[in-house]
């Protein structure tokens, strides 16, 4: 298989069914920001943290190119003419959110509670956490639009919402496991 196929080449791209559309579509813009948000989640599975927090970035990244693989398919064809789904292969589940849910609330109690904003950064995989975050949010933005346009599987849409979460909170608890510092946003007054 070729990895260049020159079909792009005049900016249109074909989504999972043949449908061909402009580059900078919306449904490209989503599930291209989704591929983003996975680079960014393997920097950090790639880091030196707790092989739990890798195992479930694993999971994650699995679940997140299956979320674009939904993106990619426009929603007149992802039944096949003999009536199976085109896709073939587990969409994401509200299981796949509770997971999400569980992972957040176990690292929460083991955080000190929040009273303010904190300011992002304080070590560099704890970065990489909020810029993970803040390119997750832009994919669930992105994925909020196209549903206004057409047919978005709303557990995409609440899975981003949730990875979001969980991103932030990795990123307090790793601030905690890494002795960084957590920097709390307090306004400055008025002079």
């Amino acid at each position: 298989m070729k990895i260049y196929t020159k079909t792009g080449d005049k900016g249109t791209t074909a989504l999972f069914g043949g449908t061909r559309v402009p580059k900078d579509h919306i449904r490209i813009e989503a599930y291209g920001t989704i591929d983003e948000l996975n680079s960014h989640i393997g920097l950090i599975r790639d880091q030196k943290i707790d092989p739990i927090h890798i195992n479930l970035l694993i999971r994650i990244q699995d679940r997140l190119f299956t979320a674009g693989a939904q993106l990619a398919t426009p929603p007149e064809k992802e039944t096949l003419k003999n009536g199976k789904d085109r896709l073939n292969i587990p969409k994401v589940s509200e299981t796949d959110i509770e997971q999400l849910e569980r992972a957040i609330d176990f690292m929460d109690s083991q955080l000190p509670q929040m009273t303010h904003f904190v300011l992002p950064g304080g070590h560099p995989i704890v970065s990489y956490c909020h810029i993970a975050r803040c390119v997750c949010r832009r994919a669930e933005r992105l994925s909020v639009h196209l549903s206004h346009e057409d047919v978005v599987d709303e557990l995409v849409i609440r899975y981003l919402n949730r990875l979001s979460d969980y991103l932030f909170v990795l990123a307090r608890k790793l601030t905690s496991e890494l002795g960084a510092e957590e920097v709390k946003w307090i306004p400055e007054k008025s002079e």
